[in-house]
């Protein structure tokens, strides 16, 4: 299995020293992680404080909502959004068992109405309205709930005046819902294309690991810069279902950020602890903004979006 595929089925394996025979298991947490992608073992404290960074090779584990948000955001009071939004089970859908079970079982465990977070802050004194997938909540799929969520983001961005910022983790929009949850791709963007044509706002998009089927087909790759952490999965469908129905090998790194940066698909890599001094330097050059410690000047025009959402 490629590494990209071990990337999307393998959770993190923490290790922890084997006890002597006979002796108590420790009550103690496990100190140590072991990095999927160098074997290297790490300090769990050391690499919480890497933002889930490997030091040894750079690999990007998952990490969440609430501490991207935290990694980004200016220290301070934060505004959420609609958190008393939750997902309704309107098709009465049942697989291994009825979507009201496992949405109930999933907002006990995650803490969570639903898979996005809404919030109103500041990104280097800068004003943003920006919104984040939460990739615990049945996979960061994207329902009706979602939908609504991120179209309000966007609505939010317009009527303040602000930029608007999507971070997306998702397997793309939730079968649970059938249509429903497929109507979101043109509901989400319709009202970006109001932020981008008709209130002129900027929105980046970034992409983490991972971000497939509608969540990619739609806003996560409308951006006017498009963002991308280091060896994220991108794409419609995944490699083995596109292998299967072409009958033909992809190449190595298919549907990595590197492959999708080399055909033009997105804008940049960034490394996670770079995402937020990257975005605040390209929203001032986009709000026509001076660099910090600068003085602004005349020569220091707006940034305007162009029709079709690119700058």
């Amino acid at each position: 299995m490629s590494n990209e595929g071990r990337r999307w089925f393998e959770q993190r394996k923490e290790f922890s020293p084997r006890p002597r025979e006979g002796t108590p298991a420790p009550d103690t947490p496990d100190l140590w992680t072991r990095c999927p992608g160098c074997s290297e073992m790490l300090y769990i404290e050391a690499l919480a404080e890497n933002l889930q960074v490997c030091s040894a090779c750079g690999y990007h584990m998952r990490i969440g909502a609430m501490e991207r948000l935290h990694a980004l955001l200016d220290d301070g009071e934060l505004e959420f959004h609609d958190e008393e939004l939750g997902p309704v089970d309107a098709l009465g859908f049942v697989d291994s068992k009825p979507y009201t079970k496992r949405i109930d079982a999933t907002q006990k465990k995650v803490g969570r109405k639903d898979a996005f977070i809404s919030v109103s802050g500041e990104i280097e004194g800068m004003a943003v309205e920006v919104g984040c997938f939460d990739f615990r909540f049945m996979g960061g799929s994207m329902g009706s709930v979602v939908g609504e969520l991120i179209t309000r983001v966007y609505e939010r961005a317009a009527e303040r005046g602000r930029p608007a910022i999507v971070i997306s983790a998702s397997g793309g929009a939730r079968m649970q819902e059938g249509v429903l949850s497929l109507m979101q791709m043109a509901k989400t963007c319709a009202a970006l294309a109001k932020l981008q044509d008709e209130a002129k706002m900027p929105y980046i998009s970034v992409l983490t690991h991972p971000t497939t089927g509608g969540v990619a087909a739609s806003f996560a790759m409308l951006g006017d810069l498009i963002l991308a952490e280091p060896g994220a999965l991108i794409g419609f469908a995944g490699p083995r279902v596109i292998e299967q129905t072409i009958g033909q090998s992809l190449p190595e790194g298919f549907q990595t950020s590197e492959y999708l940066l080399e055909h033009g698909m997105v804008d940049r890599i960034v490394n996670r602890g770079d995402m937020r001094s990257t975005i605040a330097t390209t929203l001032r050059m986009m709000l026509g903004q001076p660099a910090v410690g600068e003085e602004p000047t005349p020569s220091s025009p707006k940034l305007e979006v162009k029709e079709g959402g690119k700058a």
